[in-house]
């Protein structure tokens, strides 16, 4: 039977309307036990036994159990936290205030990650409102803390492991339809290792005048940053590149058969004439999914505010985050970031971890993949653009995968596409992406009940 798609798409909206307005900020601590009582209420209203999975510190996950009429048994995964919204001048309309305009929703947490967790919560509210259970049981866990890297997360499936037991799960999925009409699913993520550098010359600041005879903390942590990427682009650290795996041949067949339509959408929203060393096509896919990155996310030294202060800067710290590929582990790479440092004479230099995740990927020849692969084209009538390794990062696979031993993928099931502004001002979901989100939920669910 067709889905009302119309209903089950007003339905999202209210949902992710009542999702959007808690500013469930992790990195700041805000609202995230209020976010997680919504979400757990919103599942039992749809049917499902809730708990609070909790670790010895952060967020509750809030869990959700629900059996069908088939054995087969999917996991979803979802996040309710969300990015700061800074620079908060630079919105429209206010973060935490949904807002309806030109065809789009605008909320911070709209695309990254409330508008899937809505969508997928009002077909299932669909189906068992139509058939009075569900096709397949479905279990679901919504954590608090991905935003800033999921630090608690391995803690709660460890504990948790007999109930995320699955056949198949859904992790945070992927543009439900990219410009082309085609849906896209990813079956990795990069890895990554978030750390803060640290220097301090002086004792106090002082009167820039006295640069000529007292060292800059500044200066220094230019000086080390420039050891650790070349002008080129390439990292130098000792080793970096050494564990580094190849795509294979069938990855990267399935990248030349990948859509690459929203290299445009993307370049436009950067306001870039062309990418790094003009890479289009295959290539650039190849680069961005397969290539590890060293990456400065924000500087801070002396003063940058209005006017001029004549300041010489007894400390300065820059935060980078690595992106990692299969076999970079993060341990191993703060190793030789440290190791490599000291060799160049920078053994002045602090290095604090802040955060780490590793990569992981589904092969492309599981079952449960070509399973879904197929629904994707059956639903959207066109060939699925396949993502072997996607350049973001998501912390929880590695840890579904070690644990629970459940393959899984990021399926067409989020209403979200390149130009959405994830993690940026103005963060939204366009109004005609949610259809096929909708479409593509409701078949898989209907499909996996036939096993």
């Amino acid at each position: 039977m067709e889905p009302d798609v119309a209903r089950i798409e007003q339905d999202a909206l209210r949902i992710v309307d009542l999702l959007c307005r808690q500013p469930s900020v992790s990195a700041e601590g805000r609202a995230l036990d209020e976010t997680a009582e919504l979400v757990e209420e919103l599942l039992t209203d749809a049917g499902f036994e809730t708990r609070q999975l909790r670790a010895d510190e952060g967020p509750a996950a809030v869990y959700g159990d629900q059996p069908g009429r088939s054995p087969f048994t999917l996991l979803l995964y979802n996040h309710y936290d969300v990015q700061p919204v800074d620079p908060l001048d630079l919105w429209d309309s206010p973060p935490f205030e949904p807002t309806l305009r030109d065809g789009s929703l605008y909320a911070r947490g709209a695309c990254d990650n409330k508008g899937e967790l809505a969508v997928r919560l009002a077909v299932i509210r669909a189906l068992r409102e139509r058939d009075g259970e569900l096709p397949i049981r479905v279990r679901w866990i919504i954590e608090g803390e991905e935003e800033v890297g999921s630090p608690n997360f391995d803690e709660i499936v460890r504990r948790n492991v007999e109930l995320l037991r699955a056949d198949g799960s859904l992790w945070e999925g992927s543009s439900a339809r990219l410009p082309d009409g085609r849906p896209e699913l990813a079956l990795g993520f990069k890895g990554m290792l978030t750390v803060r550098l640290h220097v301090r010359k002086l004792a106090t600041d002082a009167h820039s005048s006295i640069a000529a005879i007292a060292p800059s903390a500044a200066w220094r942590l230019v000086e080390a940053l420039s050891a650790i990427q070349g002008a080129d682009g390439g990292c130098r650290i000792r080793g970096f590149y050494d564990p580094v795996l190849e795509p294979t041949d069938e990855e990267r067949s399935a990248i030349a058969e990948s859509s690459f339509a929203e290299e445009e959408e993307l370049r436009e929203m950067l306001g870039l004439s062309e990418f790094l060393d003009g890479v289009t096509g295959a290539a650039f896919h190849e680069r961005a999914m397969f290539r590890p990155t060293s990456n400065i996310t924000g500087i801070s030294s002396g003063y940058s505010g209005a006017g001029i202060k004549t300041v010489l800067p007894a400390e300065a710290s820059a935060t980078l985050d690595f992106r990692l590929v299969p076999d970079q582990q993060p341990d191993a790479i703060l190793a030789l970031l440290r190791a490599h440092l000291d060799a160049e004479g920078f053994s002045d230099v602090e290095v604090t971890r802040l955060g780490s995740a590793k990569p992981a990927k589904t092969p492309l020849t599981d079952p449960f993949v070509r399973r879904v692969v197929g629904v994707a084209e059956a639903v959207n009538g066109a060939a699925a653009s396949i993502v072997p390794l996607a350049p973001p990062t998501l912390p929880i696979i590695a840890s579904l995968q070690e644990h629970v031993g459940v393959p899984g993928l990021a399926a067409p099931d989020n209403p979200t596409y390149a130009g959405g502004r994830a993690h940026a001002p103005n963060e939204h979901v366009r109004l005609e992406d949610i259809a096929p989100a909708v479409r593509f939920v409701h078949a898989l669910l209907e499909e996996l009940g036939r096993t």
